[in-house]
């Protein structure tokens, strides 16, 4: 019988898997064992797990579809058995109350955060996670939804011109930090003919500090301490710094 762990850990991931592509096709591969993620996640796990995937996109019940199956797939390359693998969306947002005390490992699925953090809203997934005593890990949006007042860097077209458009929203407090994830593809882009980090990040991060990721590099929240392992980069007050690389890790 599985037993369910007294104090949460909480991965806040960039891309936490190692699938790639070959001919065009994406072929699924394992969690990564870069930095160590998956040795550490595979211990945080009980040996057959629960598995909650809370989606990012609600109402998209085919890309949810693709969703479980691909992490059915990530989860048995990485040789974790999961005894169940549950998906809650819009259509199955009542099962939540059942769901999340019968759960290991709670899994917050990236998208637009937003749309996301909104769905988080409706379902009352903050207090439900309080006392939650699993393993979450956030991917992406998910890590990004973690934090107790969330950071949501403009990513669609017309959000960076938008002088209505929310940047600060109340997340899960499950992290005190802000994540950026996808540096490594991001930090070249441009929205609404701004640069992101340069013109769009940088200044709000005036009084505030952003920890921007590069796939591979996460966040573990446990015991009270975060640390954080591989390539990551601190952005507080307009200023960017290296802060930790790859086969290291700092506490924060």
């Amino acid at each position: 019988m599985n037993k369910k762990r007294k104090e949460k850990m909480v991965f806040l991931t960039s891309s936490p898997d190692a699938s790639y592509q070959k001919d065009g096709k994406w072929v699924t591969g394992p969690f990564t064992e870069k930095n160590g993620f998956l040795e550490r996640f595979r211990n945080a796990c009980p040996l057959r797990p629960r598995v909650l995937l809370i989606t990012a996109t609600p109402d998209e019940q085919e890309k949810n579809q693709e969703m479980i199956q691909y992490f059915t797939r990530v989860f048995a390359a990485s040789r974790i058995q999961a005894e169940a693998m549950r998906l809650l969306e819009r259509s199955t947002m009542d099962r939540l109350e059942e769901w999340i005390p019968s759960s290991d490992v709670v899994i917050l699925g990236g998208g637009h955060v937003p749309t996301q953090n909104q769905f988080f809203a409706q379902i009352g997934l903050r207090e439900k996670l309080s006392e939650f005593g699993g393993v979450i890990m956030g991917i992406s949006a998910g890590s990004m939804n973690c934090a107790d007042i969330v950071y949501a860097q403009p990513e669609l077209a017309g959000e960076a011109a938008d002088p209505g458009y929310q940047r600060f929203l109340k997340g899960l407090g499950l992290a005190r930090l802000n994540i950026l994830p996808h540096y490594q593809m991001v930090k070249d882009y441009t929205l609404d003919g701004l640069r992101l980090m340069e013109e769009i990040t940088y200044p709000d991060s005036t009084g505030r500090e952003f920890y921007a990721l590069e796939d591979g590099s996460y966040i573990l929240c446990a015991g009270g301490k975060e640390t954080l392992y591989g390539n990551a980069y601190r952005i507080a007050d307009g200023i960017f710094t290296m802060v930790c690389r790859d086969g290291e890790w700092i506490e924060l």
